[in-house]
């Protein structure tokens, strides 16, 4: 048993799921009105209230964030032979993704804050496209709870052909030029895993403005089950959508987002407030009005070039003390599954990667909680 442990410290998690009595409610709902099967009115509901609070016309329930990314990859025409770039700062679900379909990534590297780098991205579809590569689409990660740059390189995907796919796995409730993370492109992928800004346990949500994408998607995504008395089949489906308890879950989650998001940015201000004096630099802003509004998910912090403290070490004197933070996101252009492919890079992605940290972040912390943290990452600066 540690020293912490033994002086009876509560753990501080990374993003706990936030449920209460709200979303027991929920879930009480669907299984008493018997609609345990997959599918049903829950179901029907999650996608139209999604919709509405992206902004979009049409959203497709699924059983993940990846399954949503596949399915619009799948109808932008990426298959074996295609190259997609991506942004190398991201979770391996995105890289994935690519890979299900046969196409090749190519990784962009990232800004400061994290996000792919617009110029790096156009200037990788112009190298790609110029040496005879086929393009169809580019998936574009919105990194910690901060949309990407959308404005600034989404008519130049545009103009040369090549369409838009938007992972917003981590930026439900943020928004970009006052339009919502889940409203750009094609389409995008929304994540409400366990440790997202708001969960239904596992599961995701297509959301898109074209009719086509949503009702392919639904189709793709139900075994590709053609509408006869039989099961019949013209096309490889996969078994990719929510079910109807889930969505109660996600309803009643839906109904308490904002209030989440507003709990993650007072609690990033906190750590503004406390840690910017000793030399700590957060990515992303914690405002909630101007060109970038971000949902706060995870508050990353980046260790001073000079301070002895690594990430390594950050992370373990905080789980000395039962408190949970992680590296950022290795680049998947240093991953082992892709050694090999082709980037355009800058050098950011891996320099955040040695420097950065995430924190605590999650709504359901206490102030005694964010507080501990903050003597935590004290302790360390020291």
């Amino acid at each position: 048993m540690t020293s912490s442990e033994s002086s009876g410290l509560r753990q501080i998690f990374l993003s706990k799921a936030d449920v209460g009595q709200v979303e027991i409610d929920a879930v009480t709902r669907a299984v008493s009105s018997d609609w345990i099967a997959p599918l049903g009115p829950e179901v029907d509901a999650f996608e139209e209230e999604v919709a509405a609070y992206v902004g979009a016309r049409r959203a497709v329930a699924l059983s993940s964030g990846t399954a949503a990314l596949h399915l619009l990859l799948i109808q932008a025409g990426a298959t074996k032979g295609t190259t997609v770039p991506t942004s190398t700062l991201t979770f391996a679900a995105t890289a994935n993704a690519i890979a299900y379909t046969g196409a090749t990534p190519h990784f962009v590297d990232a800004k400061p804050d994290g996000n792919i780098d617009p110029g790096l991205l156009i200037e990788a579809v112009d190298s790609l496209q110029a040496d005879g590569h086929v393009v169809p689409a580019v998936v574009a990660v919105d990194i910690m709870g901060r949309c990407c740059d959308y404005p600034d390189f989404e008519e130049e995907l545009n103009s040369r052909g090549v369409l838009l796919i938007a992972d917003a796995a981590e930026s439900m409730g943020a928004s970009c030029d006052g339009r919502m993370a889940g409203s750009f492109g094609m389409g995008s992928a929304i994540s409400f895993n366990g440790n997202k800004i708001m969960t239904t346990s596992g599961g995701g949500m297509l959301v898109t403005n074209s009719d086509e994408v949503a009702d392919r998607a639904r189709y793709l995504a139900t075994q590709a089950r053609q509408p006869v008395p039989w099961y019949e089949h013209t096309d490889v489906g996969y078994n990719y959508r929510l079910s109807n308890i889930l969505a109660a879950l996600g309803r009643a989650q839906l109904s308490r987002l904002d209030d989440m998001i507003a709990r993650r940015r007072e609690i990033r201000r906190t750590y503004e407030e406390s840690l910017l004096p000793l030399g700590v630099r957060l990515l992303g802003e914690s405002g909630t009005e101007g060109f970038q509004v971000e949902n706060c998910w995870l508050t990353t912090i980046e260790l001073p070039a000079e301070h002895p403290a690594t990430p390594e070490s950050f992370i373990a004197k905080l789980a000395s003390q039962r408190i949970e933070a992680r590296h950022l996101w290795k680049p998947m252009h240093l991953q082992p599954v892709f050694h090999g492919l082709e980037a355009t890079l800058n050098g950011e992605s891996e320099r955040l990667f040695r420097q950065c940290v995430t924190i605590p972040s999650g709504s359901g912390l206490t102030d005694d909680d964010v507080n501990r943290v903050i003597a935590a990452i004290n302790e360390v600066m020291a």
